[in-house]
């Protein structure tokens, strides 16, 4: 670790790229494994090209596209036109939303509830 910063949610810590890549990578392919799961009941479908997690939805209208940032150590997400930038959190051992505290998985899945207006909408 390098650097740490916390708030009163997190406590987001600047890990090294090789602990990066692999903490990135196996939480986008957990994620990738949940959103195949609710992918038939969802309304949308999960593609993944080198290293970038898609999700497109049915009607077209929308993408939420979720890439790793090695250079800043982030997960980001761009979903209902906003960037959402997740910091691994050492205390929770997952990639957070510093202003919410939401991991990537809770986060998808509130993303995904706005975009489908679907409350049911469940990632597991």
């Amino acid at each position: 670790m390098t650097s740490s910063t916390s708030n009163r949610y997190t406590s987001v810590c600047m890990i090294d790229e090789i602990t990066f890549r692999h903490e990135s990578d196996k939480a986008l392919e957990s994620l990738k494994q949940a959103l195949f799961r609710a992918e038939e009941a969802g309304g949308f479908e999960t593609d993944e090209k080198n290293g970038v997690l898609n999700v497109l939805f049915e009607d077209g209208a929308a993408k939420f596209v979720f890439t790793p940032n090695t250079p800043v150590r982030q997960v980001w997400i761009s979903a209902l036109s906003t960037s959402y930038k997740l910091d691994w959190d050492e205390t929770v051992h997952a990639f957070t939303l510093s202003k919410t505290g939401e991991d990537l998985r809770t986060l998808t899945e509130r993303l995904l509830r706005e975009q489908l207006d679907d409350p049911a909408i469940t990632l597991t």
